[in-house]
Parts: C-alpha cells; structure tokens; sequence
C-alpha cells in the first residue's frame, strides 16, 4: 500500500509556485508517471491524498490508466468534478480512516490539529501543504514534495528519519 498527494499533473503553477525541478511541465508529468509506476505494482493499493491534475475527465481517465495499481481518490481543494468523476479510480471520498499493520491511520487532504484516537497511537497523513508545515507528532505529509516525487509506503514514512529513503526534497530525483 502506498501514499501520495498533490501530483498536480497538467498544472502549469505548480512548477512556479513550487519550484519543482523540471524544465517544464511535459518533463514533470512524465517523470513523477514513471517514479510513480517503477515502485507500484499493478495491484497495489495507492492512496492519492489529493490535487491529482488539471484537465478534463478524458484526460485525467487516460493519465489514471497509465499510473499502476488500484487508485483511491481522497479529493483536495484542487480536484474538480472532472477529477473526481474520471475513470481509474476504485474510490472517490474526502476523509478515510483505515487500518495498517496494526495502526490507525487518518487520511484527509488537509493537515488536522487534533484526529481520531491521536492519543491512542493513530496516525494522520495528509496532502496540501507541499512538505512546508513544521512536522508534528505521529502527522506526516504524504506529497511529492517531501517524498522525492514518489508514493510511500507507511514503512518509509515512519522510518527514522536518518533511514528514510526517498525523502531528498528540491533535488532532481535520480
């Protein structure tokens, strides 16, 4: 099972108001397609935490096709009708809450203050913010932005984070 967020394929904003290191958006579109499809297999479970692209459903349909795995929509602020309504997705929902090896984990797009059983262990992952807000207990951002432009397993985001793999942020990934 992987997570990501805030793709934002087709965006041409992204590469300014983010600074992603790509010359342009056709580079960066196709270089998070093939990060994303060299390490989710075809019937793995991704969890797109939102702001997947912009474009109409036909599209971002076609984009779904050409990503691996089993994909599940958890909507941001920036995901349209025609996101939401494309082809490709198994589920389409804006909050989640499901078990992974044993623990709690909260899905939504937004960072929260406070979730479900925080003082029993669980754990909140979220999009949005692009790696930018200060790290909080047991709160991870799962976008691109602070995971080398890849989707991550929980494994990875709880490793120490001298361990962690994936995790340069502001580098070309190699």
């Amino acid at each position: 099972m992987f997570f990501t967020a805030d793709t934002h394929f087709n965006d041409p904003r992204i590469l300014r108001i983010d600074r992603r290191p790509f010359p342009d958006l056709v580079a960066h579109d196709e270089a998070l397609i093939g990060y994303w499809n060299e390490i989710v297999g075809e019937s793995d479970i991704v969890w797109h935490l939102g702001d997947f692209a912009r474009g109409d459903a036909g599209m971002k349909s076609a984009l779904l096709a050409r990503l691996n795995g089993r994909k599940q929509l958890i909507v941001g602020n920036n995901d349209d009708s025609a996101t939401i309504e494309a082809v490709g997705w198994e589920s389409v929902q804006t909050y989640k809450e499901l078990t992974v090896d044993g623990r709690l984990v909260i899905l939504c797009h937004y960072a929260f203050r406070t979730w479900n059983q925080m003082g029993k262990g669980s754990i909140d992952l979220h999009g949005h913010s692009h790696g930018k807000l200060k790290p909080q207990t047991r709160q991870y951002d799962v976008g691109v932005d602070a995971w080398n432009f890849r989707p991550v397993t929980l494994a990875q985001i709880l490793a120490p984070r001298r361990r962690r793999t994936g995790a340069a942020v502001g580098q070309l990934p190699g």
